[in-house]
Parts: C-alpha cells; structure tokens; sequence
C-alpha cells in the first residue's frame, strides 16, 4: 500500500552557512542524507523539491516554507512526501529510434514534430506516451507528466535526447544537468551569416519572456530583456551559401550550449540576426522580405516542407551516472533537414 514520507531534519549548520535560499539548503542536506524518514527515502531532484515546496508539502517550525526564506539554526524542516500518483497515460506503440540502452538509460534521436511530454492541450502522441510502451516500469519516474524526461527539446527540433528508468539515476543525471557537466551541440540552418566564420564565437546575455509575444506566440523569448535567466551559446560557422559575388543568403551553424534554457539556440541566433530556416516563432518572414526573397527558389521550397526549424541535437554526450563511462552519441538528421542542406551545398 502506498503511504506518505515524512522526512524531518533539525537545521545543524553553523550559522554562518545559512546565507543560501532555504530550499537550497535543504537540497543540500537531503543529497548528504541528513535528518531521518519514516520509510525508504526516495532520491529528490531540485525541479521535485521544488514542487513540494509549492504545494505546501515543506514547513519550518510548522509553518509552510517559501523557496527562498533563509533558514536558522536548530529549525525543524519536515517534508511531506506523498506517494507516486499512478499515470492514467495510455501507452502508445510507435517507433523509436534508439541511441543507446542499458538498465539505467535510453537514449533516442527524436524526430522533428514530436512533442517530448503531455500537457493540458495534448494528452496523446508524445514522446512519453511511447516511452511508457518501450519501458514498462516508467511510470512515476520523475513526475507523472514527465516519466523519465531530464531535458527536453523543442517539437521541432530533432535530435538526441536522454531518458533515465529509475528514480535514483534520474538525480544523478538531473544533478549532471544542473552543473552544465554535459556535451550538447547542435546543427542549425540559418538566414546569411555571421562575421566571424571559421571561428568559434561566445553569445552571453538574459533570456526571459519576450515583452512582444501575443496569444500566437505565448511562449516567445527574448535576450532583450531587463530580467531573465543567464544564457550561454557557443557557435562557428560549418558553411556559408551564396550566390556569386554575393553576402551569403545562408548559413550552416554549429552550437554548443553552456545552459540550457527554454529556446535559447532560436532565441540567441535571431537575437545575432540570423534567425533559423523554419522557424515558426522566430524566424519565419513574410514573403516580401529581403532574407526570404534571397532564397534560391529551390531553397524556399525545400524550407517550406520542413515542420519548423531546422535545428537539430546533432551531439550528447555526458558520464553515464552509475557506470562512470564516459558516453557520447550522434543522431543523424531528419529527411527535411538533409534535404535543405543538400540544396544549400549547391551554392557553397
């Protein structure tokens, strides 16, 4: 029978380590198993913390705790933990395209058009739906919605993605995640081209939301903003395509991230000018405009097809959380994504 946790710990710092936001505090202590638990303590990512916090499951002294009240010495923190909420997702046999597996993980290129995990406006056809299918026991694993899922890409961006299949692998890799510890590089097709070809160059700025999104584009970012997260992009340009003795029409990009922040590839690169081809959101122009009519013909209509952006997780790589193997995968790019490339390689 499932019943709920109670995890309690007496604040036994010295003070003079009590400066942190109470929540990382407490993340702290339960990552170096203090206090103690009325039964088998589950691992708890910081995003699961997090959700505890918020609905209430966390007090200090008896009193519900907001993340970021400071704490003090001798207060007693209790954490409610209730038990895994079974999922009343239906598994979904679709095919998967499979990196990598072993007990612990899976590893997928993602096709464009696929989107990661279920949300209010779309309960079926997801990426976890056929994750549930392929692994039987995944259900619960770091969230009812999100079984397994550490990080996400965009529905449109293709490419290599990772998924744990037990709880304590899910900290691990979300603790790997959170340190920036990983390899992650893209591909992006994108309008003209850079300056700075032939060298690698550093995009560093704040990504919140845009103060310009409408009910179209509720989710629109921005690096224009006074507040936000700090992004880091790292890019060099693969190729430039022209016609002669013209600036170049478009680009082939490649990108590593330093963080991983909602849209930052698609945000950073329109943010530089050189919006990605296909792009719905950020990148899409109206036919009167200079960078679409410097298309070659052949290339507006091969970018037509395409389901969105033509970005694609090309490398993952990161240390595998229990066998310590250092792994690093390549996923091939979708049909759509080649068949631009190859049009473009024309005027190379």
């Amino acid at each position: 029978m499932n019943i709920d946790i109670i995890w309690t710990w007496k604040v036994d710092l010295d003070p003079s380590l009590l400066t942190e936001r109470g929540d990382l505090i407490i993340q702290n202590a339960l990552s170096e198993k203090k206090g103690s638990a009325s039964g088998p303590l589950p691992a708890i990512t910081r995003s699961q913390l997090k959700r505890l916090i918020e609905e209430g499951h966390v007090t200090a002294d008896g009193v519900v705790l907001k993340a970021k009240t400071k704490l003090k010495f001798g207060t007693l923190i209790q954490i409610l933990i209730p038990p895994p909420q079974p999922t009343d997702l239906v598994p979904e046999d679709r095919p998967l395209e499979i990196l990598f597996e072993d007990e612990y993980l899976l590893v997928v290129n993602k096709p464009p058009g696929l989107t990661v995990h279920p949300s209010a406006t779309q309960k079926e056809g997801t990426l976890v739906h056929a994750l549930i299918h392929h692994i039987k026991d995944l259900s619960g694993i770091g969230g009812v919605l999100r079984p397994g899922i550490v990080h996400r890409i965009d529905k449109d961006t293709s490419g290599a993605l990772v998924i744990t299949k037990t709880d304590a692998v899910h900290v691990k890799l979300a603790e790997v995640f959170s340190k920036h510890d990983i390899d992650r590089c893209y591909w992006a097709l994108c309008y003209g081209a850079p300056s700075t070809a032939n060298k690698a160059t550093k995009i560093e700025s704040l990504i919140g939301r845009s103060p310009s999104r409408n009910s179209k584009d509720r989710k629109k970012m921005s690096m224009h903003v006074k507040e936000g997260r700090k992004a880091i992009s790292h890019y060099k340009v693969l190729k430039e395509f022209s016609l002669p003795s013209k600036k170049p029409f478009a680009s082939w990009l490649e990108v590593t991230l330093e963080t991983g922040r909602t849209h930052q590839i698609r945000v950073h690169l329109t943010g530089i000018g050189h919006s990605i081809l296909g792009d719905p959101v950020y990148g899409t122009p109206t036919e009167n405009q200079p960078k679409w009519q410097a298309l070659p013909k052949s290339i507006r209509d091969a970018t037509s097809l395409l389901p969105g952006q033509a970005l694609h997780a090309r490398v993952l790589g990161f240390v595998h959380p229990m066998t310590q193997e250092k792994l690093r995968f390549e996923a091939e790019p979708p049909p759509g994504f080649m068949r631009v490339l190859n049009e473009l390689t024309a005027y190379s």
